[in-house]
């Protein structure tokens, strides 16, 4: 008897074929059609609410930095100034999808880094210790450095982003 292979075909999930967008296709291969230009509008928005906090922390803006009033956070105090600025031009970067990985990377550990030492000493979970904002938009940046931008970016008008 000739041995037979266990391995699975390969998948075509990530590229769906031209029918997948006509009136016969399933459901499932309309939504895998659109994923790419979700992911461009996910990307979009997290990155126009980080911004707007940097903006928020930096100029006073939006009714600037939390807690101060409509003030905002006085310039090079550490870590709120440096979180204003990475919040800022990181948000921008990934808003525009311009080295989308890269800035959102960089924002993914700024909010660790916000969440482990300014909300973990205070409660263990999220909602009791007011963290939540900053574990989300660590765990959406962390999922942008491994998905890229979606189909509409910067980087995919200038070539540089891979499919």
């Amino acid at each position: 008897m000739p041995p037979t292979s266990t391995a699975a075909a390969p998948s075509t999930a990530a590229t769906p074929s031209p029918a997948a967008t006509g009136a016969g296709a399933s459901l499932a291969e309309r939504l895998d059609a659109a994923r790419p230009y979700a992911l461009s509008l996910f990307r979009i928005v997290v990155g126009l609410l980080f911004a707007c906090h940097g903006a928020a922390s930096l100029f006073g803006v939006l009714g600037g930095a939390a807690g101060s009033h409509g003030g905002t956070i006085p310039a090079g105090t550490w870590p709120g100034w440096y979180a204003a600025v990475i919040q800022l031009v990181g948000g921008a970067l990934v808003l525009l999808g311009a080295g989308t990985r890269s800035a959102a990377f960089i924002s993914s550990g700024s909010m660790a880094y916000a969440y482990f030492d300014v909300h973990q000493s205070l409660a263990l979970w999220p909602i009791q210790n007011g963290g939540e904002s900053s574990a989300m938009f660590c765990w959406a940046f962390l999922l942008l450095v491994f998905t890229g931008p979606g189909a509409l970016s910067l980087d995919r008008l200038l070539g540089r982003a891979k499919s």
